[in-house]
């Protein structure tokens, strides 16, 4: 008999779990000093991520040159335009070095499966950070790095364009190859934003997974998992949601993966950047990079509608102007799906609608509520033994759901998904119970991510 959520909790406060515990990939240990480090980590930092220094190459002494070499009259963006200019007067045997000890960095992040990097900038304490299992920590095994050294390493990895653009923009993403094959056989691949920090460069990178989970393993309801299909369901927007680091990518990158196998079609894929690359298997599916192929958002979307597609992914929706264009290519019988930076459903649908004028909001929600076929808002809440686990709130919607939207009503959508649970609707906090009942999250952690604490605390009773 499967154990009751009283049980479970009854256990867990008792120090047990229904899961053995299991050792994590990527063990997070304190300590002690390091030979050839000047300085301990502050100890607001937390430990740091590896158990032992790793060995890499020396930093090239060219870029300590380049980053000693600043005038001191330099300043702000001339500093930075100083250093620009210095990196790329440099040889290709300098600037491939410098590359290498950029990519050494990179491996480590790899062999610690660390889903982000960051370095660079005054907030780094001259430290390399990896996030690994959602906790981002100092690893002083990666050696320390001037201010001056990181901003000439990081300028180095960015083309002339890139540069100008980030002067211009004060932030730029952009895409990352990696020389080494991942298990698909493929480069691996990292999408990096990089920005100003109290007028220094600041980085972060993000790992892309090389394999793809198959959608089955996201255990979706079957009638979820069939309207995601373009077999069965042939058009309307599909929005998956959620905070930064919810697995929005790897969630999306499933679907697309399904029915690339599933349909005869043709998948246009229009993000900044370009993160998985998708190989054509029944569908043929084309890339589209924002500020590579195509100027913006916008004209990406507008111009896929000539480009005979089936299925239009849009990478993120966050301005009046990609939201309005995705509404019209849906508007016009494709399949879409895209993501936003929501926690909800009922939030989503209220970010949308909110992001237009006072004067244009009924149009905008009269549209919505026409085109909108699913949203599914994630979380990633660690896992007993290590690891995460994804919890998911699904809305597919009903003609209730759609009028609900018209009229302005969208509270009453949470209660529809709530009484619909089991029939491929569920709320965040059915999810949290369930996998707390599955023995996968410990109670606290169930609270911690509920967006209805009051709703989560009624079902565990």
């Amino acid at each position: 008999m499967n154990p009751t959520l009283k049980e479970i909790l009854a256990r867990q406060a008792a120090g047990k779990t229904e899961v053995e515990a299991s050792p994590k990939s990527s063990p997070v240990a304190d300590r002690g000093p390091i030979s050839g480090v000047a300085a301990r980590t502050p100890e607001s930092a937390g430990p740091s991520v590896s158990s032992r220094p790793t060995l890499i190459p020396p930093l090239p002494k060219v870029a300590k040159e380049v980053g000693d070499s600043v005038p001191y009259s330099k300043m702000g963006d001339e500093r930075i335009e100083f250093l620009m200019d210095q990196v790329r007067s440099l040889g290709d045997k300098e600037r491939t070095a410098m590359r290498i000890h950029i990519e050494h960095l990179l491996k480590h992040m790899i062999d610690i499966n660390a889903s982000d990097i960051d370095m660079g900038g005054p907030a780094s304490n001259n430290l390399i950070w990896y996030r690994v299992d959602g906790e981002k920590r100092p690893d002083e095994g990666m050696g320390r790095y001037t201010i001056n050294e990181s901003n000439v390493l990081l300028l180095n990895v960015l083309s002339r364009r890139q540069t100008e653009t980030l002067l211009e923009k004060r932030s730029l993403d952009f895409s990352y190859q990696l020389p080494i094959e991942g298990k698909d056989g493929r480069r691996r691949r990292f999408r990096a934003t990089m920005y100003f920090d109290l007028d220094d460069l600041g980085l972060n990178m993000r790992a892309i997974q090389d394999t793809l989970r198959p959608l089955k393993s996201l255990k979706f309801h079957p009638l979820i998992e069939r309207g995601l299909m373009f077999r069965h369901v042939r058009d309307g927007l599909t929005l998956v949601t959620g905070v930064t680091g919810s697995g929005k990518s790897t969630t999306l990158d499933a679907i697309i993966d399904e029915n690339n196998k599933d349909t005869a079609g043709h998948v246009v894929i229009v993000s900044k950047p370009i993160e998985f690359m998708h190989v054509s298997k029944k569908c043929i599916v084309r890339h589209r990079e924002v500020g590579k192929d195509v100027p913006s958002f916008k004209e990406g979307i507008v111009q896929s509608l000539r480009q005979d597609p089936d299925i239009v992914v849009i990478g993120e929706i966050r301005d009046p102007a990609t939201i309005s264009s995705a509404l019209e290519i849906t508007d016009s019988g494709h399949k879409v799906f895209t993501t936003l930076h929501t926690s909800s459903a009922v939030e989503s649908i209220d970010r949308i609608i909110g992001e237009y004028p006072p004067d244009e909001q009924d149009r905008i929600r009269n549209r919505l509520a026409d085109v909108l076929r699913c949203i599914i808002s994630q979380k990633l809440p660690p896992k007993i033994g290590g690891g995460r686990v994804l919890a998911k709130e699904v809305l597919w919607m009903t003609p209730s759901a759609a009028a609900a939207i018209k009229n302005n009503n969208q509270g009453e959508i949470y209660q529809m998904m709530w009484e619909s649970n089991g029939h491929g609707q569920t709320t965040l906090e059915q999810d949290l119970a369930k996998l707390l009942k599955q023995g996968l999250i410990s109670a606290e952690t169930a609270m911690d991510y509920a967006n209805n604490k009051r709703r989560l605390k009624q079902l565990l009773g």
